[in-house]
């Protein structure tokens, strides 16, 4: 029981700290290159958390058996690097809360990898996605409106959004399917410390420079967040909540994240929303509480006729 309330704990810590996250991004990427933003925030925070595994659980809790350092190694570069660093690139051209909007859809593709996998879908599931489809049709079709990101809002920006989706919702489905650590900050610390290297390694590959007297103090405050806040607590939280709660129970920071940053997007930097992108966020929203509701019930059920 206790190891349970821990687990919600961490799943808290997740819905608040990562709804946070994309008005921290709109504000570093103002004046930092995205992609070394990421690259340097996971390599700051991966490399304290593994420092703090080391002395709480001993140098053997980040030893990893072949199999395991493979699927964290492809974790981190799904997770972090694909996932967070697309995400970035997008709010180059797409508002924090419209890119939150886009990203609850995670849930919806997890089912999507579940039935490519040989998992049959129940009809309330199906429903659902459907359903969610709809609502980010809106959104992508609509992304040019309301507010956009920090340089424009070109029409492809939703669509890279969606795509960094693809790939957060691709490495958490590894993550359930494939030989993990047994301790899930190990994992989370090697998968920022991976995501971290691959991200700084395309930025300086492309030729981003960082030039320190033209980032702003709230940049830099902002980037101290992300990088030691953010990595430390909810990516952690993140890794212990999958690894003790359902996918689907952990899938629900996907509705809760999108409310906070709508509300800091607006609130923080005033960022705006047409009509219809207010619809197809709250249909989006809708889909994935109606997903995650029938994963719930289609649990229960098992554990009643087992």
């Amino acid at each position: 029981m206790q190891s349970r309330r821990v687990a919600w704990a961490a799943l808290g810590v997740v819905y608040v700290l990562w709804g946070s996250t994309y008005l921290a991004n709109r504000l570093i990427i103002t004046d930092v290159p995205p992609l070394l933003s990421g690259g340097v925030r996971f390599s700051v925070g991966g490399g304290l958390l593994a420092v703090v595994v080391a002395v709480v659980a001993g140098p053997s809790a980040l030893r990893m058996t072949r199999p395991q350092l493979l699927t964290t190694a492809l974790s981190g570069v799904l997770l972090p690097a694909w996932g967070n660093g697309i995400v970035t690139l997008g709010q180059q051209q797409v508002s924090s809360g419209l890119a939150a909007l886009l990203i609850a859809a995670v849930p919806l593709h997890i089912v999507v990898l579940r039935a490519l996998t040989g998992d049959r879908p129940r009809a309330a599931t199906v429903g659902g996605v459907a359903v969610g489809v709809v609502g980010l049709a809106l959104l992508v079709l609509t992304g040019s409106s309301g507010s956009g990101g920090t340089v424009g809002s070109a029409w492809w920006g939703p669509w890279l959004i969606l795509l960094a989706g693809l790939g957060w919702a691709t490495g958490t489905f590894a993550t359930t399917r494939l030989p993990v650590p047994p301790n899930p900050f190990a994992l989370a610390a090697v998968q920022m410390l991976v995501g971290g290297a691959v991200l700084l390694a395309v930025s300086l590959g492309k030729g981003d420079r960082l030039d320190p007297a033209a980032v702003s103090p709230v940049a830099w405050w902002a980037w101290a967040y992300m990088a030691i806040v953010v990595s430390l607590g909810a990516f952690s939280a993140y890794a212990y909540a999958l690894a003790s709660l359902p996918v689907s129970t952990v899938a629900t920071y996907a509705y809760v994240n999108p409310v906070i940053a709508v509300l800091l997007g607006v609130l923080v930097v005033g960022e705006r929303f047409s009509a219809l992108q207010v619809v197809g966020g709250a249909v989006v929203v809708c889909a994935v509480v109606l997903v995650i509701a029938a994963e719930r019930s289609a649990q229960r059920h098992v554990a009643r006729m087992a």
